[in-house]
């Protein structure tokens, strides 16, 4: 039973659909790509596996669910107007939570390619919509002694304006109930694998990272240098603490603040660059009425190099409708139907300059 559940959903996923919803472009222009945990948006309809407070005994029912929807897609369009190009949605129940968003209450804004990912078994997944045709799109299980982690990572290949770009959409172990560090560093694993068979393949593609990693861009500091994290500086000292350890493959990401990045740890690790410290102040989730930077868009060097998409700008979204008045996210509360969700989203634009023809 468990095996048909995971065929039918990547039959599921992996249905686009094309309308020919092409951008022209000339000149310069701009590509907005958003990525947003939405905190748990779970349908009207009770499975089982949905968190106690959505559960029809709480008070959880279907008009909440459709309102949630409408608050949702309006923020959505608040964006950006008319929305982003792309956008990145973490913690949906089903791929029909997104259907429903995307036929219900944003028909008219053309995002005609969709892909969701889950586990069997788990609550929540994960999912992006998108204006631009999907190439190709895979899911990536991430086991840990023989379990699977209740969230698989996403990739997806997407066309703009005839340049390939990789994105992979994350979602990792959140750092409660104990210690959680390894759960994130095999997801890292996972990733830095793959980034290093498509640098193989092409090292010329653009790569994307972007979602909810549970992991500041400055954890390894935060932990005054103790731990490998999964999210490392560009630094030496974090490089040392690295090679302390005896690993056969990568467990971590290195991430930057240059432009472009460039590691210092050598070639069989990846850096990233992370606007979170530069473009991106403050955070895009509180704990404890502290933010945290746990939200990301990571990206290649190839999005510096003047050849195609580059990168243009990056913002955290942190005025009306997204936040409450003392400045931090407007979390959902399913018992009352207020709010939006307890993170805020971040917004990358891209920029590109297209000769026009003869």
């Amino acid at each position: 039973m468990q095996l048909f559940a995971l065929f039918f959903l990547m039959i599921f996923a992996t249905g686009c659909a094309d309308k020919g919803n092409k951008k022209v472009l000339t000149g310069t222009q701009t590509m907005t790509i958003a990525s947003w945990n939405v905190q748990a948006l779970f349908d009207g309809e009770e499975e089982g596996n949905e968190y106690a407070e959505y559960s029809s005994g709480a008070g959880w029912n279907k008009e909440k669910y459709h309102a949630r929807l409408m608050a949702l897609a309006s923020a959505i369009n608040q964006m950006i107007e008319g929305g982003p190009d792309m956008l990145a949605l973490l913690e949906l129940e089903n791929p029909q939570v997104m259907a429903d968003l995307l036929t219900g209450f944003l028909a008219k804004n053309g995002y005609t390619w969709t892909f969701f990912g889950t586990n069997p078994g788990s609550s929540l997944g994960l999912g992006i919509i998108s204006r631009f045709p999907f190439t190709q799109t895979n899911l990536h299980s991430i086991n840990v002694a023989g379990t699977a982690i209740p969230r698989p990572l996403i990739e997806v290949r997407v066309t703009l304006e005839g340049q390939e770009v990789i994105i992979f959409i994350c979602h990792w172990k959140s750092k409660l109930n104990g210690e959680t560090e390894y759960l994130r560093r095999a997801a890292a694993r996972v990733l830095v694998r793959r980034i290093g068979e498509i640098a193989h393949e092409d090292p010329s593609l653009p790569v994307l990272v972007m979602g909810d990693l549970n992991e500041n861009y400055d954890e390894f500091y935060r932990h005054n240098g103790s731990i490998v994290t999964a999210l490392l500086p560009d630094d030496p000292d974090a490089a040392h603490k690295a090679g302390q350890e005896e690993s056969r493959a990568a467990d971590f990401l290195v991430i930057s603040t240059q432009k472009p990045p460039l590691p210092q740890y050598g070639a069989s690790c990846f850096a990233l660059y992370s606007p979170w410290g530069n473009e991106l102040q403050g955070g895009s989730y509180s704990y404890k009425n502290e933010w945290e930077t746990i939200d990301h868009v990571l990206l290649s060097a190839a999005f510096f190099d003047g050849m195609g998409w580059d990168f243009a700008a990056c913002s955290v979204l942190n005025t009306a409708p997204f936040v409450e008045q003392n400045g931090f996210p407007l979390r959902y509360n399913p018992r009352t139907g207020k709010g939006l969700s307890d993170h805020l989203p971040l917004l990358l634009k891209l920029g590109i300059k297209n000769e026009p023809a003869l």
